[in-house]
């Protein structure tokens, strides 16, 4: 039994797939791990660049199940100590695995630890918050819009957040290791969740038990966030409008037909 499990879910990007493929084989963690790509059906070339690769092992599935269930498979078929969701679009220099390992053992109740993130040019991602509710959803969104624009201060205000370690409400499912003893304790994903949200639900899941959930900078990990809703914009906005709803249903049940009246006037 190998003590981390990398599991990595992957739909119709075989070229972020080798490139993270590669990442992790060329400078491989030095804890003893295991590899599985949980392939959603895709009908590209992604289970060739598997293939090409044996060290990795390849779940190939009949039907694109989402993100949160894909997941959960690749979890249930392997025994791994550690469990380590890595998107297929993220990039992993040397030595940042056993990094965010290190932090994770550093004491405490610590149930899961995200790296920072950022994108190509080396910005970073707000890849952390505090639990989605309406205020705190309207202030990030409000946040990354502006460091969309290329606002100086919005930029700032990201890599002031991103410089510092904390324990955050939720940390990224893009790059997020995990205890397997506390993940199957909260029964893993929520696998009503398709796409979006999974990752802040799951880690309230994980608090609810009184673990904690930690942010370190100290670990940096590139992520190519954006070609899902690049690739398919529509269907893309569609699962995320579908996570908002269920996740309201099941934490904020007061605001949901609040937010259902939005959407519906927004015609999502």
């Amino acid at each position: 039994m190998s003590a981390l499990t990398i599991v990595i879910v992957s739909f119709n990007a075989q070229d972020d797939l080798a490139r993270c493929l590669d990442s992790l084989l060329e400078a491989p963690p030095a804890i003893d791990h295991a590899i599985v790509v949980v392939d959603n059906a895709s009908t590209d070339a992604s289970r060739d660049v598997v293939g090409a690769r044996p060290s990795v092992r390849l779940m190939a599935l009949a039907e694109n199940v989402g993100f949160a269930r894909a997941n959960n498979a690749g979890i249930r078929a392997t025994s791994g100590e550690l469990i380590l969701l890595l998107n297929s679009d993220t990039v992993v220099p040397p030595g940042a695995i056993d990094g965010l390992v290190a932090a994770l053992h550093q004491g405490g109740p610590i149930a899961a630890a995200g790296p920072r993130l950022v994108d190509a040019r080396g910005r970073p991602e707000l890849s952390f918050g505090a639990m989605v509710a309406p205020l705190a959803e309207w202030r990030q969104k409000r946040l990354l819009a502006a460091a969309d624009r290329g606002e100086p201060a919005a930029l700032a205000e990201i890599d002031r957040r991103t410089s510092t370690a904390c324990f955050p409400e939720w940390v990224s499912g893009a790059c997020l290791l995990v205890r397997r003893e506390d993940a199957e304790a909260v029964g893993l994903l929520d696998e009503r969740f398709f796409m979006y949200l999974e990752d802040v639900d799951f880690c309230a899941a994980l608090r609810a038990r009184g673990r904690r959930v930690l942010f370190t900078p100290a670990v940096t990990i590139t992520h190519l966030r954006g070609r899902s809703r690049a690739s398919a914009p529509a269907a893309t906005s569609r699962h995320y409008r579908d996570s908002q709803r269920a996740f309201y249903r099941k934490h904020h049940p007061l605001w949901a037909p609040v937010l259902e009246l939005y959407l519906r006037r927004k015609g999502a």
